[in-house]
Parts: structure tokens; sequence; C-alpha cells
């Protein structure tokens, strides 16, 4: 509300770029206009300049922070023509308010500008300076009516402000009318602007103002009762343009009431105890606790002497073996000359479970009740609780003692993770300057060879050599960093001696000193650092640097097959979502016992894990069951369509630490029971997906399937144009592309993130094991595995067919299989002969009625894991020996030896392939080289007799001609090679010349 708001919303309106010329003489003068919240300011106008340079601040009040995040700031740009005339539209930016920094973070982003339909003539960009200050709310209410009471619509850039009262409020009359009278005059003037292309004008997008309409304010603020009506209206007129379609507003509200609905709803039984009272006590020290029991369950309350406990317990109503619930209070009673303590029964109540009364959400919780305790030896107690059946969507649920998932143990509960947000950091060595050598390596310090070495927590990586031959060495080169926040707290720059392995200095750069940059635009400054050696040695020289946090790259952390996040770094460079994802974990059948109970049976306590971008979902532990239900449904936001839900499935080996001599042991690794990936893209828009999926784990003894795995996947979209202009746009930020990280780096980039997160996640609390985030992000695809490489060669093959089966086709129309159809293509070919221009829409037409014909053979359920096109089921065991092998190996130089042998049989083919597809190239490229030169002499006279040939025979009659020639008939066909086939097969290539 206004009275507590206390954040203030800050635009810089700096420059902008290549503008579209609207004057009719080539240039334009710009100014701009920002709309936030109803609030407007308006920039000067920089008279013919298609790049105007404002630096102008404009200041917004934000009136409820919470839904600041759902706002939408609209910047316009008009050329001002200043005759009267309306001014023409030169393009607009929306920023959305979730990319809004804290000052501190603040950078000049470019935004390109946005067209107002799709006829207009725009081009440019306009580059913003948005961030926030949260100040303190005022003491008084005095002092926010007086702060409230400013001409909002006056721009905070003013030098000099208004001296009294009444000049403010002239001045906002005066305003106010301005704003009036210059709309009236526009529309006159548009229908006559030829500049632009005839366009249905929406009043949203004009600099002018709507007539006044009724604005419904839900909960207006006081303080904003008497701001002007121009304010209400580009209110309204903000609303309008925000970004957001009916089905995003309601699929934003509706999240509430469809948090359950593509699972089941469990049955559980609350139990809320809050306290007990009772009547008289005997002396000495006592403390009490409640008792609940339901047939074989049975569970005690935490005891304390407070006699508060205030706990709520869930039970599983279909685990349940009785039809009554009794709840008994007992006193823990030490006499004050006694060391031992006696426990009395305070008393029992009891309950029918067909009598409890359910409670539905949204209904409010059910009230605790005073009820009186049966008891023949202390009567008059009693105990304060409420009994109700609801579902799992309860909001005590979270926080309840579970019966399905071992009560209160923090391992089994259902928990939520972030990954650490994770920055490059490009450290650029640039040179050193007045390098001093210890004495011993003075006299050689002419012939010294350095390099440079940086150090971000564990990560250290090292430039290359440089002899020192002159007084500053120099290097220019990038040293990349994988930076996860909160950062490290220094970043160490070493200079070291190659030649007696000692560093002649090093600088600590402290983190938070590091500039952030979202692009390439704005070049970070370089700095000198001194040089600190040992404490004999306070300064050794200094070294040249350009350190910055790349805010514009997206930094992997998984595989890039399967990655389900593409954003940037930077905040600010982060778009809307496009739609919403909602999964619901319902159940798992028949899994596969994986570790013993009692040292008699198996069993399983199974949980699901979920990922999908930086949020990590793991459901509950169900305890001891071989076909749990979880029934839990958890949302993302989905900024990119083509990305990957990752879904796991382990047994929890954690939450049990049993003592060994008092101490209590390491906790187990959870086991892996199978993996599920979904891409959304194979999705139906608003859809829901309910599918069992196989749940297959691949061991060192081959493949296993340890059950089935059902869950309910929807994919919602806010808006279809956003989804499809999505497709269209490139998959990562635009700093990979106009600066790109190497293969080699990258790839070393992303197993440097995997390692953070998986530390960072494993210091959590519950934490998460490190086996359980490797095999989510498949952090093992870079180890050599005999099995991927045969499942990917197969996959190659698979390609290939199909361009096999046509070339077989084709082979069979020439050699007149099937008559009718070689006769087909003959006519086929004089259509093409003759009336060319038909090709193309022909083919067209061919695809468009293939593609409609196959619609209705599209696969209804989503997709998962494939075991045949892994090849799992046809793998030697040897060969899943080595991939489950760790690098470096750990089995025998025999056995190595047989792996080595076989790798080089199968590298030996390869190798073969790759020299025969290289002789191709190289056979050609002889015969433009002379290499051969009877072959090449022979090509230069056939190449004069074609050209002479061509001049005299029309295209169209050879074309015809050799189509002819190439379908004949077989019996006028020769069993031997052609000519021309003989004649490129003996071109030489650099086969004889290898060694």
């Amino acid at each position: 509300m206004a009275e507590t708001c206390g954040r203030k919303l800050f635009v810089e309106v700096c420059n902008a770029k290549n503008l579209m010329p609207k004057d009719g003489q080539g240039t334009a003068s710009a100014y701009a206009i920002v709309d936030f919240e109803g609030q407007r300011r308006r920039t000067k106008t920089k008279f013919r300049d298609l790049n105007p340079q404002w630096d102008e601040k404009h200041e917004f009040l934000v009136h409820d922070i919470e839904a600041m995040a759902s706002e939408i700031l609209e910047v316009n740009l008009y050329n001002d023509k200043k005759t009267g005339k309306r001014s023409t539209f030169l393009g607009k930016v929306k920023v959305a308010g979730t990319t809004f920094v804290k000052s501190g973070s603040e950078s000049l982003i470019y935004y390109p500008l946005e067209k107002r339909s799709v006829f207009s003539q725009i081009k440019g960009e306009l580059g913003l300076k948005v961030y926030y200050i949260d100040e303190d709310p005022p003491a008084g209410g005095g002092a926010v009516a007086e702060s409230e009471q400013k001409p909002e619509t006056t721009p905070v850039a003013e030098e000099k402000p208004p001296e009294n009262q009444e000049e403010k409020e002239s001045k906002v009359k005066e305003e106010e009318k301005k704003e009036e009278e210059k709309p009236k005059e526009e529309p006159k003037a548009e229908e006559k602007s030829n500049e632009n292309p005839p366009e249905n004008p929406k009043p949203e997008e004009s600099p002018a103002v709507e007539p006044e309409k009724p604005v419904e304010v839900e909960n207006p603020p006081i303080a904003h009762t008497e701001k002007p009506k121009q304010m209400q209206k580009a209110k309204s007129e903000t609303e309008k343009l925000a970004d957001l379609s009916v089905n995003d507003l309601e699929l934003r509200s509706d999240r509430s009431r469809r948090a359950y609905d593509l699972v089941d709803r469990m049955p559980f039984l609350y139990v809320r105890v809050v306290k007990a009272k009772r009547e008289s006590s005997d002396g000495g020290s006592s403390s009490m606790y409640a008792k609940l029991v339901i047939g074989t369950h049975s569970i005690k309350t935490k005891s304390q002497s407070e006699k508060d406990w205030d706990q709520v317990f869930a039970f599983d109503k279909e685990g349940l073996n009785s039809t009554s619930l009794e709840v008994s209070v007992w006193a823990e009673e030490k006499k004050e000359n006694e060391d031992q303590k006696t426990e009395n029964c305070l008393g029992t109540v009891s309950f029918d479970l067909q009598e409890v009364p359910k409670r539905v959400p949204p209904d409010s919780p059910l009230a605790p009740q005073w009820y009186s305790l049966e008891s023949d030896k202390s009567p008059g107690n009693d105990v304060m609780l409420a009994v109700w059946l609801g579902t799992q969507a309860d909001e005590a649920f979270q926080e309840a003692w579970q019966s399905d998932s071992g009560g209160l143990i923090p391992e089994t509960r259902a928990k939520v993770y972030l990954s650490p947000k994770l920055w490059y950091l490009r450290l650029t060595v640039i040179q050193t300057q007045d390098l001093q050598f210890d004495s011993a390596s003075e006299p050689k310090s002419r012939n010294l060879e350095l390099y440079v070495k940086g150090q971000l927590g564990p990560q250290v990586f090292k430039t290359g050599r440089t002899t020192v031959g002159s007084a500053n060495p120099t290097w220019n080169e990038d040293l990349v960093f994988v930076a996860a926040e909160p950062f490290e707290p220094f970043l160490v720059v070493t200079v070291e001696d190659v030649t007696n392995g000692k560093s002649v200095g090093q600088a600590k750069i402290h983190m938070a000193s590091i500039e952030k940059r979202t692009d390439d635009r704005t070049d970070t400054k370089s700095r000198w650092f001194n040089l600190v050696g040992d404490e004999t040695r306070p300064y050794t020289g200094r070294i040249h640097l350009r350190i910055s946090l790349e805010g514009g790259y997206h930094v992997l952390d998984e595989a890039a097959h399967v990655t389900s996040d593409v954003r940037a770094a930077a905040k600010q460079l982060a778009k809307p979502p496009i739609g919403l994802l909602e999964v619901g974990i319902r159940s798992a059948s028949n899994l596969l016992p994986v570790k013993t109970k009692d040292g008699t049976r198996g069993t399983i306590d199974a949980y699901v894990v979920a990922k999908y971008g930086p949020k990590w979902v793991r459901t509950r532990t169900i305890l001891d069951r071989f076909n749990p239900r979880w029934n839990e449904q958890y949302t993302w936001d989905v900024y990119d369509p083509c990305t990957v839900l990752t879904i796991g499935v382990f047994d929890n080996g954690r939450y049990t630490r049993q003592e060994n001599d008092g101490v209590l042991k390491q906790p187990g690794k959870d086991l892996r029971v199978g993996k599920v990936r979904i891409r959304l893209s194979t999705l139906d828009i608003n859809q829901a997906y309910s599918t069992t999926y196989s749940l297959t784990v691949l061991l060192p003894t081959g493949a296993k399937k340890m059950g089935d795995l059902e869950i309910a996947v929807r994919f919602s979209t806010f808006s279809w144009l956003s989804l499809i202009q999505s497709y269209s746009t490139p998959m990562l930020p635009r700093m990979h592309y106009i600066r790109p990280l190497g293969p080699t780096q990258q790839d070393i980039l992303r197993h440097t993130a995997m390692r953070i997160v998986t530390t960072r996640l494993a210091r959590s609390e519950p934490a998460m094991g490190h086996e359980v985030v490797q095999y989510m992000l498949d952090s093992d695809t870079h180890v050599w595995s005999m099995r991927r490489s045969k499942a990917n060669w197969f996959r190659v093959i698979g390609c290939l067919s199909r361009a096999v089966a046509l070339a077989r086709w084709f082979d069979e129309i020439r050699t007149w299989v099937h008559p009718p159809t070689t006769v087909l293509i003959h006519v086929l070919l004089i259509a093409v002969v003759l009336c060319p221009n038909l090709i193309l829409p022909t083919l067209f037409m061919y695809a468009f009625l293939i593609l409609t014909f196959r619609f209705r053979y599209r696969h209804r359920n989503s997709h998962n894991m494939d075991p045949r096109l892994s090849y799992v089921d046809f793998v030697s065991t040897d060969e899943l020996d080595e991939e489950f092998d760790g690098f470096p190996t750990a089995r025998s130089a025999d056995q190595i030896r047989v792996r080595y042998d076989r790798l080089r049989a199968l590298g030996g083919r390869a190798q073969v392939l790759l020299g025969d597809v290289a002789a191709q190239g190289e056979r050609l490229e002889a015969l433009f080289n002379w290499r051969d030169p009877r072959a090449t002499g022979i090509f230069v006279v056939f190449c004069l007799g074609a050209s002479l040939l061509f001049y005299a025979v029309p295209f169209k009659a050879f074309l015809l001609g050799f189509g002819f020639y190439y379908f004949r008939h077989p019996r006028f066909r020769g069993d031997m090679p052609s000519v021309p086939a003989n004649f490129f097969r003996r071109l030489p290539s650099l086969s004889d010349q290898m060694i």
C-alpha cells in the first residue's frame, strides 16, 4: 500500500542508436515517454539526431512492492514535429518487472525497438538503466501525504522545483492542460501522414491520453485518493499494454486452485495436539506428553514441562487398521529425593473415525477444543486438540508428522532446492611491469619463462609461457572461470617462474570489486594491481588485468542435449516466461527391492527428484513400500519450449544413521532406480498427459527394469504468439554467438559448473547426495563407453537408412522392376522439362499433403528414454564393466590390454573410413591442381567440348535426353561401371604419400 511503500524505481534513459528517419529529411527529432504504474515521464527532444543522447533519470513510486514483478515498464519513442501535427512513432520497449535490479547492480542495457504492428517501419536500439531503491517508510502519515502530492507528471530531471504548494498545483494543472490539448490535434494529422503505411492506430500505443474512463482499483491507497485523473488514465493504458493475455492472468491466478488437479487426493487423518491442563500436582518436577494410538500406530508428542505441544500428526488413512483414535496424556514425575521417574496416565479421550469431520481447503483451519480426559485416578484433567479428515492439500501437511514417510525425519521430507546462480568470470591477463625477482634468479632474469595462474576457489587456470626478453612481458590471454553466488571472497592471480617453480608475486582481488557486464557493447576498464611476494618482498612488480563477471552468457551446468534452462546469468536480460509447466508425481508400481531390512527381507524407500531449470524438487520418502503413492504436484515457469524435464527415482539410504560405539556412522548413498526425460516441445499445449513410464537402470550386470512410474504433465502457454516466436530466436543468449567459447573450453566449464552445483546442493539441509545430482545432470556423458559408441553408430545408420531406401527405390525405377512406376517417372520427367516453373509448387504441395496425412499417426503420449535406442540389451558384460570403471581405471593390466586391443580394432575401422572419405575430396582437388597432367588435360578438352555443345543444344533437350538415357531399359545397359566413374576413381589422392 502507499502508506507502507518504501521503494522507488529509477529509469535512466541514456541514448538511442540507429533510429528510423521520420521527418522526411533523413533525420528524426526523438523524445521518449516512460510509463510505469500510471506514472508518466517525458524526456527532452533531441532535434535532428538519429543517435540521440538524453542521460535523463526519472523516478517512479512503487505502490505495491509484492506486485512489482508483474508490472510492465514501457518506453515509447516519438518524432517531435513541433508543427501541431501528431508525433510519429519511432518504436517502443517493454521491460518486465522481473528484470528490475537493486541499486548497485544496474548496468546499461540496449533493448531493440519493437514495432507497433507488422506494418510499422522501425529500427534501432534504446539504452536504459533500470533499478530500484528501498527506503525506510516515513514515520507519520503527514509526511506520506506531502510526498505523495508531488506532481507525478513532471519529469524528475527539472532543476528548480516549485517553491510553494500553490506553484505545485498550478504546475500540475498546466501540465494536464498541455497533455489534454495535444492529443486533440494529433488524430487529424495522423490521417494526413504518409510516412508510414496505413495502420489501425491503437489508443494504448499513442502518446495521446485516452478520454477519461472509470478505473476500478482494488484496495486503493488512502494517500493517493487525490491524485490527478491523468494518472488514472495512464494506469489503464499501462494495464492494457501489459503483455499478459487473459489466459496468462487465469493461469497465474489459478495456481493455488490447480495445485492438486493432476494428482489424486490422498485422505489423511489429522490430529493437532495443542496443550493439556492438569488439575493438581503431587509436587516435584514433572513434564507431560501426549500419546496417540490408532490400532498398531502409536506416536508420542515431545515431552516438556510447559504443557504446550502444538504438534500436528498426519496418518495415511489407507494404512489405518482401526476405526478409533485414542489420545492419552501422561505425566513424567520425579520426586525430590528419588532419582527414578514415574509415568502416570492423566486420562484418555477416544474418537470414532467415522464421526471425524472433513475439511477441504480453502476452508479455515479447524479450531481446537478442550476435551475432558477420562481417568479414575486423576479426574479433572483436560487436553486441547483438533481432529479432522483432510488431504495432502491441507496447509498443515508439510509441517506435520507423516506416518507414511517416517514422521519428522528431515531426510524423508519433501523439499525444494535451488541451484546456485552461476556466472562466467573472465580474467584477461595483459602484461606485467617492474618485476623484481629474488636474488637466486636475478642473474638469469633475462632468460626466465613466466606464466600467470588464476585461482578462484578450487579452480586453477594458467596462461601460456612467455620468455622475459623485455621489461614488460605480455600475454593478452583470457582465463574463464565459473563463479557461483555467493562468490568466493578473493580471486588470486599469481605470476610464477617455470624454471624454479617459485612465485614471483601474487595479487588478491576482492570479488565484490569486480564489475558485472551484460554484453560486449560496454568495455570493462583494465586496472593495474601490485604483486606481493613473501614477507621480505612486499612489492615485486605490478600486473595489468581486465576482469569482469559476464552476465550475457548462460552457464551450462548440464549435458547440452538435456538442457532445461538457457537464460543469461544477468537478471536484466531475463525475458518473461512464455508458459507454465505442471508436473504431478503420482505413484510407482512393482518396484524391486534394492536393500534388505532387518537382514531378512528386501525393501525399498523410494522418493522422486524432478529437475527443470534451477529448481529441484524432492518428494517425501515413502518407507518400505513397493507401490508408493506420492501424489505431489509442482510447477515451473517455462522460458523456452525446447527444453527437457528430468525426473529420477531413488532409494533413500541417508535417513538411517546408526551409532557405532557412540559415534554416528556416515550416511549411506541413495541408489538409483530409474530416470525419465520429457522434452516440452513434444507436448501439446494445455493437454494433461497421465502416463506410466518404465524405469530401467543400467547396472554392471546389464539393464534391469526396476518398476513403473506414473506421472502427469501439462504444459500451458500464456501467449501462442510468444510460443511460436520462440522457435525463430536463438537457443542461447547473444554473447554465445558474438563472442563464443571454444568447444574444449566450454566442455571444461560445463563440468566445472556441474561440480559446483553438486557441492552446493550437498551442503543443503537435508543434503541432496552428489550421486543424485550427478545422475540427474548426466555428468558421465564425456566418459568413453563402447555401448554409447555403438548406439550412436546405429543412430547414424538409422538416419542414413532413409537415404539408402530412397536410393534403392530410385534404382528399382531405373532397372524397370515395376514398369508402370518407371513409365510414370518418364511422364513426370517430361512435365518437369516442359514446365520447370511447377517444380517447387509441386514439391511443397506434396510435402504439405504427406505431413497432413501423417498427422493422425503422431504419438499421443509423451516420449521417454528408449532402452533399445540406448543399446543396453545388446552389450557384453565386459563392455558394461568398462563403462562403470572409474577414471583413471582400477582394473588389472591384462583386462586393460584386452580392452585396448578392442579399442584399436574399432579405431582401425574408423581410420579406414575417414581415409576413404578424405580420398574422395583429394581426387576432386587433384583434378583442378594438375597432379595428374593427362587426366586434367582430358578434363580440359571435355570442358571445351561441353561448352560448345551446350551453346548449340538447348538445356531442356539435354536434360530430357539425359533423363531418357539414365532410365533406359536394362537390356540397353552394360554391366561394367560407367566412364565418368572409372575416370574419377583413377584420379590420384594423397593416400600414397602417407607414411
